[in-house]
């Protein structure tokens, strides 16, 4: 396995849309476990695949408190089912530091296939539902600060624009 570079915030790559997996092979596999090594490394409890530079319908989560709970989404389809908008604060692994108030649905259900290929839908609720609905985002080219007021987008880009050119 090996940890794979995450794309930050204002990078234009965040803005693709992902294509769907077609092909479930020993490289997709592979893929999934290094995405895992990532999200695990960074620490985060989210990730999709646009983030690493692959712009394939592919997400890994693990909301459990020891890291025991592995799940993978590959060409996720998700569906509000009910409940009231809620705020909670996101962060996110390509716009690092930074956590703001996102409101979501927090009730939804989700259609997806796993590592094998074999579809499967389930119901998510409260921080399984905002992660999903904030991976697959990701995949449709969107992050939660484009949920922000321009104010606080701007300023968020700004200061890792910043912090990018220190580290160059």
């Amino acid at each position: 396995m090996s940890k794979l570079q995450i794309l930050e915030f204002p990078d234009p790559r965040l803005r693709t849309v992902a294509k769907p997996v077609q092909t479930f092979d020993a490289a997709l596999s592979q893929l999934i476990d290094d995405m895992f090594e990532t999200m695990y490394e960074a620490p985060g409890i989210g990730l999709a695949a646009t983030q690493v530079d692959v712009h394939k319908r592919i997400v890994v989560i693990d909301v459990s408190e020891d890291k025991s709970e592995p799940m993978v989404f590959i060409n996720p389809d998700i569906e509000v089912l009910d409940g009231d908008p809620e705020e909670m604060q996101e962060g996110c692994l390509s716009v690092p530091g930074f956590y703001e108030s996102v409101t979501r649905i927090p009730h939804v259900k989700i259609r997806a296939q796993d590592r094998n290929g074999e579809s499967y839908e389930m119901e998510a609720r409260g921080l399984l539902a905002v992660c999903l609905q904030h991976e697959v985002d990701h995949l449709n080219g969107k992050l939660y600060v484009d949920y922000l007021s321009n104010v606080k987008r701007t300023r968020i880009r700004k200061k890792l624009e910043k912090q990018h050119k220190m580290r160059a």
